[in-house]
């Protein structure tokens, strides 16, 4: 790679030697500086545990080949704990492990309600998915979830024996977390100006949050449907409708092919382990003739924030996941398999989190005020998490720093604000991608609208950056209107091009 010389290449090829830098120094911030599987522990639940969840997603019938893979997954359960055991061992971060404690432990969850263990959290779903597999899986399965369940159960046992003697820093430090931002991301911000900008942003969704709310004091608070089925009725009116209202007002193309995000209920195999993954089935490159699935509970006043904002607005919910599915799938069609493989979550959360503000300036929301206020106060808790991305990957804010931060800003537990702040402490980069996303892709177009003048349409350049939306924005704003500024301020930096510096946390 780097024998290419990026200045004997087209734009678009130059864009793409990049894109291959940004891969490689990807791998370099996994394996050298974060290296999760030798820190944090939730990295194995997620080894462990994941596989199997990934396979309960598909909502389509279960074949032979999938049922034997659901097996499968359980059985390696206990051999990739015991793995977690001897790799973290002399290694893990007590914060982390701390999380998988509770993540994998019985008790009572913010609602008041009463949740089992990991291990009976397995076997529900082993039970409930039963009927589904051929007669000849199922009693392979439910002898490896058993097994599976005490082996998740003895690797929590282990963390707490061991909790006390770990170590406790998290971060990453200054520098490597700059290193990230300039070579994996490539943002050209310095740490400072993303804090500084989260709050002007925070200020602003605060603000007009508050109006929103003053304005529907006067309208009733929409109803919840009275079951799943109905709320998923309701999801499939609406996304619709909202498809009609990106064509109808030239914001984006919707392509007779492109298949549907929906909701569905909930299933009972998938409801108990569904605490480990968002619940959602947005498909890939070899499935899209399929539609994108997000499973949703029944309705009920004790449901968790975005559950509840999607099941009284299921709007709310299509104008960020939905987005993310539409994303996906017109980039799972790219011709190019680097940009179609690509992954970035600045870009992909860049632009859901864009499209939010896009909908309810284009008057989406016109005829739901508590929905206007809904919109707001996510702009707002994602402003807020770029603060705390940064300061616990720089070490500014300690995990208790952040967790305060949390529950003093948004009202959250403080059970929930430490696990939170454990996740964005392993995973620097993650929180802060919605925001700074947005921001450099409203800069994007701002740019198009400038330098095309008469000729920009909205439509236009969304359809541009959605099919490419898994760029980095520096690229494409490079590509798409001849702007590399940002670009040239990355090249500039003395981070940009070298070894990752030595993390904090090592």
């Amino acid at each position: 790679w780097k024998a290419i010389d990026p200045n004997s290449l087209s734009i678009t090829d130059a864009v793409d030697h990049r894109l291959l830098g940004s891969l490689l120094a990807r791998v370099s911030w996994e394996l050298d500086v974060l290296r999760s599987w030798e820190r944090d522990a939730l990295f194995w639940v997620d080894q462990a545990l994941g596989p199997y969840i990934d396979l309960l997603l598909d909502p389509s019938q279960f074949s032979d080949v999938r049922a034997s893979a659901v097996v499968k997954t359980l059985v390696d359960v206990p051999m990739l704990f015991a793995e977690a055991q001897s790799a973290l061992e002399g290694t893990a971060v007590a914060p982390f492990a701390q999380a998988v404690i509770e993540q994998l432990s019985a008790g009572v969850d913010i609602r008041g309600g009463q949740f089992p263990d990991i291990g009976e959290r397995i076997m529900m779903s082993a039970r409930s998915l039963e009927s589904h597999l051929p007669q000849s899986s199922r009693s392979p399965l439910m002898e490896a979830a058993d097994k599976a369940g005490a082996a998740a159960e003895d690797f929590r046992d282990w963390l707490i024996s061991g909790i006390g003697s770990m170590q406790t820093e998290t971060s990453v430090g200054r520098d490597a977390f700059i290193w990230f931002l300039r070579n994996v991301a490539l943002m050209a911000e310095e740490p400072e100006e993303l804090v500084a900008g989260s709050r002007r942003e925070y200020c602003r969704a605060l603000v007009w949050e508050q109006l929103s709310a003053h304005r529907a004091a006067s309208f009733p608070l929409p109803p919840l449907p009275s079951t799943a089925d109905e709320q998923c009725v309701i999801e499939k009116r609406d996304e619709q409708s909202i498809r009609d209202f990106y064509v109808d007002n030239g914001l984006l193309s919707q392509p007779e092919d492109l298949g549907h995000y929906l909701n569905a209920p909930i299933p009972d195999y998938l409801s108990p382990m569904g605490f480990l993954a968002v619940t959602n089935d947005l498909t890939d490159e070899y499935r899209l003739d399929q539609n994108g699935v997000s499973y949703v509970p029944d309705p009920g006043l004790e449901l968790g924030y975005f559950h509840a904002a999607n099941a009284r607005d299921p709007r709310a919910g299509i104008v960020h996941e939905g987005v993310h599915y539409q994303q996906l799938a017109l980039g799972y069609r790219h011709t190019n398999p680097l940009r179609r493989r690509y992954y970035d979550s600045g870009s992909n959360e860049g632009i859901a989190h864009y499209n939010e503000e896009l909908m309810l300036q284009a008057g989406l929301f016109d005829d739901a005020p508590h929905t206007r206020a809904v919109i707001w106060n996510f702009m707002r808790l994602r402003a807020l998490r770029v603060e705390v991305d940064v300061g616990l990957a720089t070490g500014d804010l300690s995990l208790e720093d952040a967790a305060t931060l949390f529950s003093e800003k948004v009202a959250v537990d403080r059970a929930t604000a430490l696990k939170e702040s454990s996740f964005y402490a392993g995973n620097p980069g993650v929180a802060l991608s919605y925001q700074v996303g947005k921001h450099q892709l409203m800069r994007l177009i701002a740019d198009a609208i400038e330098t095309r003048g008469e000729n920009f349409h909205f439509q236009q350049i969304h359809d541009a950056v959605w099919y490419d939306g898994n760029l980095p924005f520096a690229l494409l704003n490079w590509e798409l209107n001849g702007q590399r500024e940002e670009l040239d301020r990355i090249d500039s930096h003395p981070l940009t091009g070298v070894p990752a510096p030595t993390p904090a946390c090592m």
